[in-house]
């Protein structure tokens, strides 16, 4: 059974009704559910048991780089703001520790497919760091031919010369921070960013042969409206990104102290907001682009939309992947890894980072050892989030178990959404319908065994 990708049905009405608060799913259990009695000593111990079963999978890397130059209003991420290199230049020593002590302990192969500097900003490391850096990581993996190398890069300190370094270091894609090209709404969040630097970046990726280049968009900023973000993704269709990721501004001043000065009365209604959405969804499949699923897009050649179309496409920390069985190994503060049945997250601060790594541990602060069940249900809302459907034969011949009697409750859960066209259920697939697409995280959330037994969901943002 295989469904039409590019089938989207925007429907107000179902959206506004099914709209509610609910988790990301780049991982399952979501991060929020990690326990501090997972630490530093179990992580090493999976480390240690990699290939237990015969399984010698190459390895998924990403590193975080916490520091920007400047506040972004609307940044619920963890960042440090500083001018001062010398704060990254210690950095990179303690990574190069963290990497040394995770590689000792690493059994099996040490062949990486896919690596990704998050932040932060990567590219708020001078040259010479970005050199160190990847010296450190070529030391101690083996980055294969053919692999996934990408970075995030913020256009308004990137110049020609930047791109051609990246390229030189291995890096193949990257994704370009834009969020909106319209000044006053810049000016609203802090971030002040020309369309000449944004397509500098763009066309020296393309210069220098990055096979993959992403635009990330931001839709519910203040002062956005419909007029003005149709100009942008006129600026953005002219740069004819591969990919393009569409986020909704979560507004959590209590959780992300940046967005404290941000104008409440600025932020465009609900009404408005979904008016920019499906604006967004009608410019970006009428000029091509393929949903992936969530907020993210691609052209019909790209990897991701033949992945998806293969039935091979993956969720993780990073978004949608095409890597699905590598380990995930994390560096640096607030990272967080997957290997084996397992989960971990690094201290968030640097402080906490040091004093751990100082004293010859793991920066582990919290993690997770996943249950049969856990498991069980990743699987699930893998499925859902990556393929929108899923085969209740698979399930039940993969995990053991009768599809009906155990989800009983998540299948009455369901009925509502079925009803109203979100999804079809039948005795072998559930399949996620093109009304219920925008809603897929709703549906996944139908099987989170942890919301149902935790209701407060004020710690996540709006699904839409």
């Amino acid at each position: 059974m295989t469904s039409n990708f590019q089938e989207l049905v925007f429907d107000p009405q179902v959206i506004r009704r099914f709209d509610v608060n609910g988790p990301r799913y780049t991982s399952y259990p979501t991060a929020d559910r990690f326990v501090e009695a997972f630490g530093s000593d179990a992580y090493r111990n999976w480390l240690g048991r990699r290939t237990v079963g015969g399984s010698g999978r190459p390895l998924s890397l990403y590193v975080h780089i916490p520091f920007c130059n400047t506040i972004c209003y609307y940044c619920a991420c963890n960042k440090i703001i500083t001018k001062d290199h010398g704060r990254s230049a210690k950095y990179i020593k303690y990574l190069g520790k963290e990497i040394a002590m995770q590689t000792a302990a690493l059994d099996g192969n040490r062949d990486v497919i896919q690596l990704h500097w998050g932040g932060g900003t990567p590219t708020f490391l001078a040259h010479d760091e970005m050199k160190r850096l990847m010296e450190i990581i070529n030391s101690h993996f083996k980055l294969l031919p053919g692999g996934e190398y990408s970075i995030e890069v913020d256009p308004r300190k990137v110049d020609r010369e930047t791109v051609k370094l990246l390229a030189e270091l291995g890096f193949n894609r990257m994704s370009v921070g834009v969020q909106d090209f319209e000044p006053v709404v810049q000016q609203a969040v802090n971030r002040i960013q020309s369309l000449d630097e944004t397509k500098l970046v763009i066309d020296s990726a393309r210069e220098f042969g990055f096979k993959g280049i992403s635009v990330d968009l931001i839709y519910g900023l203040p002062k956005q409206n419909v007029i003005s973000f149709n100009h942008t993704l006129d600026e953005v269709l002219k740069l004819s990104p591969d990919r393009l990721s569409i986020y909704n501004y979560a507004h959590l001043p209590s959780l992300a102290k940046p967005q404290r000065r941000i104008h409440e009365s600025e932020l465009p209604s609900a009404d408005a907001k979904l008016q920019i959405l499906q604006l967004a969804i009608r410019r970006l499949t009428d000029a091509g682009y393929v949903f992936i699923g969530m907020d993210h897009f691609a052209k019909p050649d790209d990897e991701l939309a033949v992945a998806q179309r293969q039935g091979r496409l993956h969720r993780n920390f990073q978004g949608y992947s095409t890597h699905a069985e590598a380990d995930l190994l994390a560096f640096g503060v607030s990272a967080i890894g997957k290997v084996g049945p397992t989960y971990c997250q690094n201290f968030r601060t640097l402080d906490e980072y040091y004093d751990a790594i100082d004293h010859n541990q793991l920066p582990v602060m919290r993690g997770l050892e996943l249950t049969a069940d856990d498991l069980l249900r990743r699987s699930i809302i893998q499925a859902l989030m990556c393929h929108f459907e899923l085969s209740i034969e698979s399930v039940e011949i993969a995990h053991l178990i009768d599809f009906k009697s155990y989800f009983a409750e998540e299948l009455a859960a369901l009925r509502e959404m079925e009803q109203a066209g979100l999804l079809s259920i039948d005795s072998q697939w559930i399949t996620v319908q093109p009304k219920g697409r925008m809603l897929v995280r709703v549906i996944a959330m139908a099987f989170d065994r942890y919301l149902r037994t935790d209701r407060e969901r004020a710690r996540y943002s709006k699904v839409i």
